[in-house]
Order: structure tokens, then sequence, then C-alpha cells
């Protein structure tokens, strides 16, 4: 794997700018990959599955890092608004879910006590803060449905109601109909 100043700089690249996020993105999946034993998330792209539990800055450190991405369909995103992700190795089934620690805002002080400003004295220290003061780590284990595996789509119907087409077996049935979310649950747009 690459270190993680090349990584933190790829993943800074793509993100925009430099944060406590992107830090804690890059730190998080280096841990999460070797844990599941995958040393070049290049080279083993199609080896492993990444479950992400929030939608901020680490996420987008998180894709770069691992080369996984919801296109892929080898990243999955739960929105749960937890600093987490889970890594999966899709051949030996050994998954990790690690989630930054909220303490590690007030330990932050602790490694870098020079700096006043709080977001820039936690960009600093979670750079070289211990990976247990950093994050928790769980051994887990996590069914992937076959729906949800990278590849192609299991099958495609059509909905009986507004004719858009459903992949993945993410259609709805109804009184024998085939519906999409939208048409079964309601939308989050109106048709105006």
């Amino acid at each position: 794997m690459e270190s993680f100043d090349v990584l933190l700089e790829r993943s800074t690249k793509i993100h925009g700018h430099i944060c406590a996020g992107q830090v804690i993105g890059v730190r998080l999946s280096m841990l999460g990959l070797a844990a599941i034993g995958i040393d070049d998330p290049k080279a083993q792209r199609k080896e492993f599955y990444v479950l992400v539990e929030i939608d901020r800055c680490a996420t987008d450190a998180i894709q770069s890092v691992t080369g996984c991405s919801l296109g892929k369909r080898s990243m999955k995103w739960l929105d749960y608004g937890i600093m987490a992700a889970t890594f999966v190795n899709l051949k030996t089934d050994k998954a990790v879910r690690i989630t930054a620690l909220e303490e590690a805002r007030e330990t932050s002080k602790k490694y870098a006590p020079e700096i006043d400003d709080k977001y820039k004295q936690q960009l600093e220290a979670y750079r070289i803060m211990p990976d247990e003061e950093l994050f928790k780590v769980q051994q887990v284990k996590v069914a992937i449905p076959n729906a949800d595996m990278p590849g192609r789509p299991m099958k495609r119907v059509q909905c009986d109601a507004c004719g858009d087409w459903v992949q993945d077996c993410r259609e709805v049935v109804r009184e024998g109909k085939n519906l999409c979310r939208p048409c079964a649950d309601g939308r989050y747009y109106e048709i105006i």
C-alpha cells in the first residue's frame, strides 16, 4: 500500500481541501484494508467491499484510498450519520467495522498543544495519534445480498405504474404489480 502522505495528498486533491476528515478517512482506510488482508487495493479491487455510514469528508478519503465507489457497486452508503466504515474481504468474509472515536477531538489537545485553533489542532493530531486513541475496531460479520454485489444487474423490471425501469431487485411488489419505490412509497420530488 502507498504511504499515508501519498494517499492523503491524493485524497485532498479529490476532495478539494485538506481537513481532519481527510486524515481520518485515509487512516481509517489503511487500517481497515490491512485488517481484512488487502495489501494493494488497486490490484485487489474486486476482492473487497466497503460500507460507509456517513456522507462527509472522510467518505471521499475512503473512496480515494480504496478505489471503491457507488458507481462500481463496491461501496454502499448507509445513511446513519456515524463516522464509521466497514471493510469486507469478499474472498474470506473477514470484516471489520471502524469508528472514529468522538473523544479523539479532546485527545487531540495532547498531541498538538501548541496549536490554538481546534480544527488545525485536530488535523495535526490525527496524523500522529495512535490508532487505538483515534478509532474503535470491531470484528464483524456482514451478509451482503447478492443484489448489492458488484457486477451486472441481477434483473431489471419495469414499473407497472410509471414505466421507469428498476434494477437490482429494488422493485416493490404490491397486489401482483411491480412498482418502483417512488410509486410504492412516495417521491422525494414533485412532478410539475
